[in-house]
């Protein structure tokens, strides 16, 4: 394979296309907001309510415990993040040493896209089988990014990360914007069920990721596995980590990128539980008005991408992420203390996609472009998959956690800034040029 085809890198960026529509309708958008109303509904009915009590929460009970609604969707989704990091490492070795990236990335978008069917089913009478569903989607969906990023490096040479990781992130942005108005058709004016949106979802998800096998490549280093593929799989993966530990420019990024990116994960995966509970919807369009928040946020989310692959052109990746981090810092602080109304929720929106795309999309090509030479692209791969999805779990269990302890979900918001602040602080200390050591200090 030759790196710069283009033809494969367009085969790359469509899986974006394909699988953001999960991140969009499932994580972001329409399940939070039906996961809320079920679990509300059924609240009301069983305790012989017409209406929640203003200041009220919504308990639900799993498996005997009785917790918020909007806690027990934090732990589903900390534990689901928890099996990927374990799994991730030991699957990318096996990758590795097979050549086998493309079946593994095949595998867990069809779990995934099939889990996201499954929510049709979803019953607030039954949450312990309903919330499964929850839990495999994540799983598959996350899962799959250890292998689909991998490809970066094998596919375009370091100078065109930025602006390929971009472009993935801003095709995934138009893609997933275009279901969820359909979406919003759909359920707001046809009135049919939104549960009928994860059906689409995971279609959508499965059809046009035949668009990205088609073009990536299996086995770019044609690698001819023996018997004993788990073992020496393993022993890939030690190898990769033990070169992994002497790079010192990589380590420090991965510890940076570890707490900023808890708090970026963490806000868009909670935010419309947050919003949906917080902000005033009662009289400005109900929960249409929040989808057209968030589809406010996927619009500037596609600009945001682009101006920081520029931004970083010309002042460097880290700097970029410096200032985008900061941007967070400030969106927190503003979620805290002045968001109550949905103009000030919408304003907040904007400020959220200019940065919410471009931060990931720089991240995920500034790791690409510190990698050494290598072959094992998953097993590198998997180290940063681990260190997000170990973050998410970290961010969205203290989300749940504080909520649960405070009782108030805005000093949840609140406290994310922590993850924000270490993350700004460690970007400082990044060397400009790899420092590769014989210590693992």
């Amino acid at each position: 394979m030759i790196r710069g085809d283009k033809k494969i890198i367009q085969g790359w960026v469509f899986y974006d296309w394909a699988n953001s529509v999960y991140s969009l309708v499932i994580s972001s958008a329409i399940f939070p907001i039906f996961y809320d109303a079920v679990t509300t509904e059924y609240y009301l009915k069983e305790n012989g309510l017409t209406e929640l009590p203003k200041g009220g929460v919504v308990m639900v009970e799993f498996f005997g415990m009785h917790v918020s609604n909007s806690v027990l969707f934090s732990y589903v989704l900390s534990a689901s993040f928890l099996v990927v990091a374990i799994l991730s490492p030991i699957l990318s070795g096996i990758a590795d040493y097979s050549g086998n990236k493309k079946r593994f990335l095949q595998f867990f978008c069809y779990f995934g896209s099939f889990s996201a069917i499954s929510m049709f089913f979803f019953d607030a009478a039954h949450l312990e089988w309903s919330m499964l569903s929850v839990f495999f989607a994540s799983i598959g969906f996350w899962n799959s990014l250890v292998f689909y990023n991998a490809y970066l490096p094998e596919i375009a040479e370091p100078e065109d990360h930025d602006k390929i990781s971009a472009r993935g992130f801003t095709m995934g942005y138009f893609g997933a914007m275009i279901l969820l108005i359909f979406c919003l058709v759909w359920t707001q004016v046809l009135d049919f069920p939104a549960k009928w949106c994860f059906v689409f979802v995971g279609i959508w998800w499965a059809s046009f990721s035949q668009i990205t096998y088609r073009a990536l490549p299996n086995n770019v280093y044609n690698k001819t596995p023996g018997k004993g593929i788990l073992t020496k799989g393993f022993k890939e993966l030690i190898g990769v980590f033990q070169s992994f530990r002497k790079t010192k420019r990589l380590k420090r990024y991965l510890m940076s990128f570890f707490f900023f990116n808890t708090g970026v994960q963490t806000v868009m995966l909670l935010a419309t539980i947050f919003a949906s509970k917080e902000v005033n919807w009662s009289e400005n369009g109900g929960t249409s008005g929040l989808i057209i928040a968030i589809l406010l946020i996927q619009i500037l989310g596609a600009a945001g991408a682009f101006l920081m692959s520029k931004l970083s052109g010309v002042i460097g990746n880290v700097k970029t992420l410096m200032v985008a981090v900061f941007f967070w810092i400030l969106i927190c602080l503003c979620a805290y203390y002045i968001v109550h109304e949905p103009t000030e929720f919408y304003a907040l929106a904007a400020c959220v996609g200019l940065v919410m795309g471009g931060v990931q999309a720089v991240a995920r090509s500034t790791y690409s472009k510190f990698l050494p030479e290598t072959e094992d692209h998953a097993s590198y791969f998997s180290f940063y998959d681990v260190t997000e999805k170990i973050g998410i779990v970290v961010g969205t269990f203290f989300f749940g956690y504080i909520e649960e302890m405070t009782g108030s979900i805005r000093m949840s918001v609140i406290s994310v800034t922590i993850f924000f602040l270490f993350g700004f602080l460690l970007l400082f200390f990044i060397p400009k040029n790899e420092i590769v050591s014989e210590s693992d200090d």
